[in-house]
């Protein structure tokens, strides 16, 4: 398991909770919070409405898992 610390930053930087990241993006919030701790990784459509929520581009998921 590694957690997703750069996740955890720009949430934290966007001032919002997992919960309020969650919500938005459509997904649980024990999803959310899973895919942050690296406990599992994201379908792309996750990562994508993640990424929107946030302001990020979703391919950072991508290599995130990469480098693993």
């Amino acid at each position: 398991m590694h957690r997703r610390n750069w996740l955890i930053q720009i949430r934290s930087k966007s001032k919002m909770t997992q919960n309020e990241v969650s919500k938005k993006a459509g997904i649980s919030r024990s999803g959310y919070s899973n895919i942050e701790i690296g406990a599992r990784n994201p379908s792309v459509e996750s990562a994508q409405k993640i990424a929107k929520v946030l302001g990020f581009n979703w391919t950072i998921f991508l290599k995130s898992v990469a480098s693993i």
